[in-house]
């Protein structure tokens, strides 16, 4: 029996871990960086050591200190997670040669499927089905040439040792092979030091389904469901599902039963993966062998969802020398899964991965339709050293249809400030008709990609009366006594008149660095808007809710809504149900509260020259003396990381500048000394952005 293991990894794998181990009665131990010091798997375990500096060469891939410290802390097995070293064939060696368990399969085994050339071998050798290409270790040009041609177009190239979609080419025509192998090889060297290829025909509609396979020390082996990971950007899978939608109970069972030939063929144990490709084009349901992944996936918990199963609680038992919980004819499938992964990153940019923090989380409540595998918290910061996910959202119900309506309106739920994110690019997918429809191949985001990386223009005009009344309302709470007496003469805010409604000034900006100057006039318990030549009629009241987010209930021409609202200082960002146009359910717009001329009267803004937030001061645009206009512009500030321009109140000149560029403002302080050419007093203009 085991009775302490050490986690490996990092971020969500290493919670996910310690979560089971614990119900399992096993004592935990956890492993970090200088970049994950207070993170929530450290935290979460009963011990924690560290390991070295925030890049993964420093610490979580030093295969030697980490079974150190699993020897000093008596732990008897290591959980490697997936990623760093949970396929590195010399780390399981090392393992088993220190007598210590590791939680997967033998090192022959991942050493068998490392290669992806060798790998099709053992394949085809046990019977299971391959596409039709070369996989020799003859890797010379006149050979690779001839078989391409054997092969015919189109047809991959790819690297041997790797994956990732590096080193790989579609080769469409003779007349492309040459290249196409030069570029290949020098991808492969660079990423995996070894340029071995292998070549095969290319699927232009393929599926991506795998099966997950489960072995012991036994003999025994089963697999348990299969999914579909077809939604892939840059060969990287974005939302899957299980079991994969439209197979025949005969296809499904052909597919099963070659991942577990598969899976004897390497005596494997433990948890895997048998990743196949099925030919949507084909009238036969034919399928190939792509790839063994000798690890627990990503994805593994939707298998989890529709089997009944905690994968991680078999793995431990496997690696604890027990049978297998169940035999095949005991596994059963109930309902439908999906996951999403959530991503830092910019879909619009070619997914590129983003970094930053996480300022605000609010996730949505999980029950036994919503489950959230996740390892940040807010507050965290997404690192640029490890990968950008930030969480796994998965939903289950028992049908797809229905599994995929809450999925949708989880990640509706699912709120983030502070970087960049890909959840309105997975909510895209999710709406889409041909998703719904589950017409799926490896190709669906390049086909839908105007539609799914698209980026819906907020409606900030619409969005105006409702941040204006949560600035107004805000206000109202940071200045005592105002709240219980919005009427009174002596709040200098209220911009109260004798014998006239009460007034109230807001001033925004929004992201495209546009000034909205709002004026409220109370009525009764409304608010009165002038907006677009329209009168609007507002009231509302604000609600804490947790993670330090409010809630606003508001009244809008008689409609009555509601919204999230997540603030950091000046800067807060709305919640809002979108327009229909969008394909969106909620829209993130965000603003900066510009303080007006009778905010808070005694702290200097009447001054017309100003910061209107805190920043730096990026550059000065003209000369001190030279004769400017109104309007002209005369400095530049910066503040996350945006540009604004402060703009000349009159005619006249500069006498002085008070900062120098690179120089820190804070909110409020003069920033120059202006002569103007008239006795004018004007408020300075903030303009666009440079």
């Amino acid at each position: 029996m085991l009775t302490k293991i050490i986690i490996a990894n990092r971020g969500e794998i290493a919670c996910r871990v310690i979560r089971t181990a614990r119900t399992m009665g096993l004592k935990t131990v956890a492993l970090y960086s200088d970049a994950d010091a207070k993170a929530r798997h450290v935290e979460m375990a009963d011990e924690a050591f560290y390991l070295g500096g925030s890049a993964p060469s420093e610490s979580y891939l030093k295969g030697d200190l980490i079974l150190e410290i699993a020897k000093k802390c008596g732990a008897d097995a290591v959980h490697p997670g997936y990623g760093f070293l949970s396929e590195n064939a010399e780390f399981a060696r090392a393992c088993e040669q220190a007598d210590i368990r590791f939680v997967g399969p033998g090192s022959d085994a991942i050493d068998a499927m490392g290669s992806k050339s060798a790998a099709k071998a053992i394949m085809e050798k046990a019977g299971v089905p391959l596409v039709p290409g070369y996989h020799g270790d003859d890797q010379s040009d006149e050979l690779l040439i001839n078989e391409s041609k054997r092969i015919g177009y189109p047809q991959l190239i790819k690297a041997a040792f790797g994956g990732g979609g590096k080193g790989m080419k579609v080769v469409e025509s003779e007349a492309e092979i040459m290249e196409a192998i030069g570029s290949a090889r020098r991808e492969a060297l660079s990423s995996f030091g070894n340029d071995k290829l292998l070549i095969e025909r290319y699927l232009r509609k393929p599926r991506h389904v795998e099966v997950q396979v489960f072995a012991d020390t036994h003999g025994n082996c089963v697999y348990l469901s299969d999914r579909d990971c077809s939604v892939q950007r840059r060969h990287q899978k974005v939302i899957e599902e299980a079991p994969a939608p439209g197979l025949s109970d005969k296809l499904r069972r052909q597919m099963g039963e070659a991942a577990v030939a598969a899976a004897r063929a390497i005596d494997y144990v433990g948890a895997g993966t048998v990743e196949f490709l099925l030919d949507t084009e084909a009238s036969d349901d034919s399928f190939f062998f792509m790839e063994m992944n000798t690890r627990l996936q990503v994805e593994h918990p939707v298998t989890e969802m529709v089997t009944g199963q905690d994968l991680v609680r078999w793995q431990l038992l496997v690696a604890a020398g027990q049978t297998l919980p169940l035999e095949q004819d005991q596994i059963q499938i109930s309902g439908h899964a999906f996951e999403s992964r959530i991503y830092a990153e910019d879909p619009a940019n070619n997914f590129l991965p983003a970094s930053g923090l996480l300022e605000f989380l609010s996730e949505p409540t999980e029950n036994q339709h919503v489950r959230i595998d996740s390892g940040i918290r807010q507050g965290d910061e997404i690192s640029n050293f490890y990968d950008p996910m930030i969480t796994k959202l998965i939903t289950w119900d028992s049908d797809r249809e229905s599994a995929l309506a809450r999925m949708a309106n989880a990640l509706d739920e699912y709120l983030i400030t502070g970087l960049k994110h890909n959840i309105p690019f997975l909510g895209r997918i999710c709406r889409n008709q041909e998703f719904k429809d589950a017409i799926l191949c490896t190709d669906f985001i390049d086909r839908h990609q105007d539609e799914l990386l698209a980026d819906p223009k907020a409606d900030i005009k619409s969005a105006l009366p409702v941040a204006a009344l949560y600035r107004l309302l805000k206000n109202q709470q940071e200045q005592p006594g105002f709240a219980h007496e919005p009427d009174s003469p002596w709040q200098g805010f209220s911009g109260m008149r004798l014998g006239a409604a009460s007034r109230f000034d807001v001033m925004l900006m929004d992201d495209n660095h546009d000034i909205h100057e709002l004026r409220l006039t109370k009525v009764g318990s409304n608010y009165l808007l002038e907006l677009n030549d329209q009168q609007i009629t507002i009231q509302g009241e604000l609600t804490c809710l947790h993670s330090g987010a409010e809630r606003l209930t508001y009244t809008l021409n008689g409609q009555k809504q509601s919204v999230t609202i997540a603030q950091k200082d000046s800067d807060f960002t709305l919640f809002l149900p979108a327009t229909d146009l969008t394909k969106e359910s909620v829209q993130s717009l965000h603003f900066r509260a510009v303080k007006t001329h009778n905010d808070d009267a005694d702290d200097g803004h009447d001054n017309p020259l100003n910061a209107p937030m805190n920043g730096t001061v990026v550059t000065h645009l003209v000369d001190v003396g030279a004769q400017v206009e109104k309007g002209q512009g005369l400095m530049v500030m910066e503040a996350m990381k945006m540009e604004y321009t402060i703009a000349a109140p009159g005619a006249g000149s500069v006498k002085e500048f008070f900062f120098a560029p690179g120089e820190l403002v804070s909110d409020g302080v003069l920033l120059l000394e202006f002569d103007s050419a008239s006795d004018a007093n004007e408020k300075p203009e903030v303009a666009d952005a440079s």
